[in-house]
């Protein structure tokens, strides 16, 4: 839509019978109605009218829709300057373009093998630009083309993935004489389909492609060139802000302004511009360390010196940015050198195009960093942006995925429980961190624990009144170091991806650096952990309890999870509580390696209610892990079918505890058995005697394991250790008595003769050969 103005939408989905509201990422958009909808009882579509002030940021923004029930995933919305229309079939030839006027933005769709072509006048000298917003729409993966062609066909602008606009498209041209111009859009290998749409603002206004410097201070006025506009060249000066980021710059003149922005870095570190020539180490233009350079590729093949000083044992974090955020062509490769040339490191394309090098300076000396396109390319867009700082801590804080690409929110019913984890990103630091929480709705309060420094987790649990307004928030998220010495905080940086590519990689998104929160309408139910009594044990299991309370008339089946597992703990996440049940039990195991402690856990539900499914959350409770309370050594033996075997385990003790805890063997083979035993903290073996029928199964039986319990409190704590092994073998045939012979008189033996000596191979040889000469004598 245009700002200043009020637009009329069309919301489409389920569950939409409830529409209640919007939430915005951004200012500027406000919802100033919602209109009555159609079919109330599962409507599929909903009407809103928005308004766009005056002074609202044009591109996108980010929305969600908001029911009394829940709210949406999250869509965008785009705001230009330029009145609005819409594309009109046919305009797929040709020779029967849909005529426009200059400055206006078309909205289209390309469908498959589709073409649209649009016609405008324009005067010689005069300059038109065409910017199409396609793929960032968000709607589905495609590659947009645009072209400008004359009343002859010949093409005279073309544009397929612009690096300033990521996969979309910008001609921009000073037409050569009176007449008739043509655009052209498309899909570049002739694909599309319904969701292709896409928005196409042609007009005067201008289209640099690049903005030099790359960056500056806060607060300070900086005099920056626009470059790659087909108008040339123009210089103006702009205030940045106040706050380090990303300063989005609209360029604008009398003719209108750009609908998407160039980008700049803000940072408080000294600021170095370019100063050619500097394409050899002799002629490095100097910087400061910490400290910024800019500069631009400037044709193909060129090279870019800048030269600091720096002090052995001193470490810097050298980042060359280029495709982000300044979306410049450019390809940078970085190289640090010392004084006298020698080569200290690089780096290309560290996690992207741009690239990044943490030196490690060796001695006191000047030190030389080298630009490059890795293609050996250049032109006045290649525009870059060097930043040296010193290594410190930073921190990002994020919201986990529940369902695979869709990012995260929470819905808090009235009088109720949600709960979800909030993620910490450590750079540079460790240690234990805070999180606090401020903007929630009205009503709603939060618990949240400290992040252990070897998490990167932690659960918060949210609570809404019963009578907290049905309403909601964009929630500030800062994360702080127990350890007040660590200067460092961070804020959500919370990713959601909108189209996604090949292996589902990330091809555009939204970054917001708030997270939504809504209060919803009551649900039937609410859920508890009834605490245990005992702890979990390392090798251990237990079956924990949650129960539902049940409003009157709701009898679904309601499946758990819990919302995180502690260190060392699985927990099973396909448990129910059966329909008309009032109470399951979570199947959790602890490993050898689980973190001993107490820890604050939480089950979170859901049911189908309405048209929908609702989720609410347990308040905490605590899970303790402890050490097992003995060890186990398990011997290697062997039996045989049908036999009997004392089996021997020794038991080490490891923690008191009273009364006798009894001890069942598993993992026999088939057909084999041994009844239980008991031990007692003194006990120093547990015996068991095996049985194995004639039929048990032969061979080595590798996984024999004793699962031990001890009652405390009513409660077991349950052991499951191991392994040993049995093996089975069959008994040994009987031995058969020889039949008693006659007696015979004994005869006188002949004198044995003496044996005859071996024969050497030696002589062995020679008896053969002379054996074949007398046969080939006959």
């Amino acid at each position: 839509m245009q700002r200043g103005t009020e637009l009329e939408v069309e919301i489409r989905g389920d569950r939409l019978q409830d529409f209640a509201g919007m939430v915005f990422y951004t200012p500027g958009l406000t919802l100033k109605e919602i209109k009555p909808v159609e079919d109330k009882d599962k409507p599929k579509k909903a009407v809103a009218v928005l308004v766009a002030d005056s002074t609202c940021r044009l591109g996108m923004h980010a929305v969600r829709i908001r029911t009394n029930s829940g709210v949406s995933n999250m869509q965008t919305f785009y705001v230009g300057a330029m009145p609005e229309i819409s594309e009109k079939e046919p305009n797929s030839e040709f020779e029967a373009p849909q005529p426009i006027e200059m400055n206006v933005v078309v909205n289209g769709v390309v469908q498959n093998e589709d073409e649209d072509f649009y016609v405008i006048e324009a005067k010689k000298g005069q300059r038109i630009t065409a910017e199409l917003e396609g793929l960032r729409i968000g709607r589905t993966n495609y590659d947009p083309y645009l072209a400008i062609l004359n009343e002859q066909r010949f093409e005279l602008a073309r544009s397929d993935d612009a690096p300033l606009l990521y996969q979309d498209c910008v001609c921009s041209l000073i037409a050569p004489e009176d007449g008739r111009y043509i655009l052209q859009v498309r899909e570049s290998s002739y694909g599309g389909n319904g969701a292709a749409s896409y928005r196409l603002h042609v007009g005067e206004f201008p289209r640099p492609l690049g903005v030099y410097p790359g960056g500056g201070r806060p607060g300070e006025e900086v005099e920056i060139t626009m470059v790659g506009d087909a108008g040339g060249e123009k210089k103006t000066r702009v205030k940045l802000p106040d706050a380090p980021g990303v300063f989005q710059f609209f360029a604008q003149d009398e003719k209108g302004i750009a609908p998407s922005p160039n980008r700049m870095r803000v940072i408080d570190i000294p600021n170095a511009l370019e100063a050619e020539p500097n394409d050899a180490q002799a002629e490095a233009t100097p910087m400061e360390a910490p400290g910024a350079a800019n500069g631009a590729i400037g044709g193909k093949g060129d090279t870019d010196y800048f030269k600091f000083s720096a002090k052995k044992g001193e470490q810097y974090d050298i980042r060359v940015y280029s495709r982000e955020p300044l979306r410049s062509p450019l390809d940078p490769v970085v190289n640090v050198y010392r004084s006298n040339g020698g080569s200290v490191g690089g780096n290309d394309d560290s996690g992207g195009l741009d690239s990044f090098y943490r030196l490690k300076v060796p001695e006191d000396d000047d030190y030389l960093v080298r630009v490059i396109d890795h293609l050996q390319k250049g032109g006045p867009e290649f525009i870059y942006r060097i930043e040296i700082t010193r290594v410190v801590p930073a921190l990002t804080m994020g919201v986990p995925e529940v369902r695979q690409y869709v990012s995260h929110f929470a819905e808090v019913p009235q009088g109720n429980n949600y709960a979800l984890l909030l993620s910490a990103k450590r750079e540079n630091w460790g240690g234990d961190l805070n999180a606090v929480l401020t903007d929630l709705p009205p009503g709603v309060e939060y618990e949240i624990l400290t992040m252990k420094g070897n998490q990167t987790t932690v659960p918060v649990l949210f609570k809404a009144a019963a009578d907290a307004p049905l309403a909601s928030a964009l929630v500030n998220v800062t994360g702080s170091p127990v350890d007040d010495k660590i200067n460092v905080t961070g804020n959500i940086d919370q990713r959601t991806l909108l189209v996604r590519g090949r292996n589902n990689s990330d091809v555009w998104g939204h970054n917001a650096d708030r997270m939504t929160l809504a209060v919803t309408e009551k649900i039937p139910f609410k859920l508890e952990i009834i605490q245990p009594k005992v702890p979990i044990v390392r090798n251990g299991s237990m079956q924990l309890k949650v129960k539902a309370i049940r409003e009157e008339g709701f009898d679904a089946e309601i499946s758990l999870r819990m919302l995180y597992n502690p260190p060392g703990i699985g927990s099973s996440g396909s448990i129910k509580i059966e329909k008309g049940k009032d109470e399951a039990s979570i199947p959790v195991t602890a490993n050898g390696g689980a973190e001993i402690g107490d820890w604050k856990i939480c089950v979170i539900g859901r049911a189908g209610y309405k048209s929908g499914a609702v989720e609410a959350a347990t308040p905490f409770s605590t899970l303790t892990i402890s050490d097992r309370f003995f060890d186990f050594a398990f011997a290697k033996t062997a039996m045989e079918q049908g036999s009997e075997l004392q089996y021997v385990i020794e038991v080490t003790k490891k923690l008191d505890f009273e009364g006798a805890a009894k001890i069942e063997l598993l993992g026999l083979p088939n057909g084999a058995t041994a009844e239980p035993t008991e031990i007692t903290k003194d006990s120093a073996q547990a015996v068991f005697t095996v049985k194995a029928t004639p039929e048990t199964k032969d061979g080595r039986h590798k996984s024999i394991m004793a699962r031990a319990i001890i009652m405390q409190n009513d409660e077991p704590i349950t052991h499951t250790l191991g392994t040993g092994e049995i093996r089975v073998d069959k008994p040994r045939p009987k031995e058969v008595a020889p039949a008693p012979k006659k007696e015979e008189p004994k005869k006188e033996e002949p004198k044995k003769e003496a044996a005859p000596k071996p024969l050497s191979r030696l002589e062995q040889l020679r008896m053969e050969k002379e054996a074949a000469k007398a046969a080939a004598g006959n």
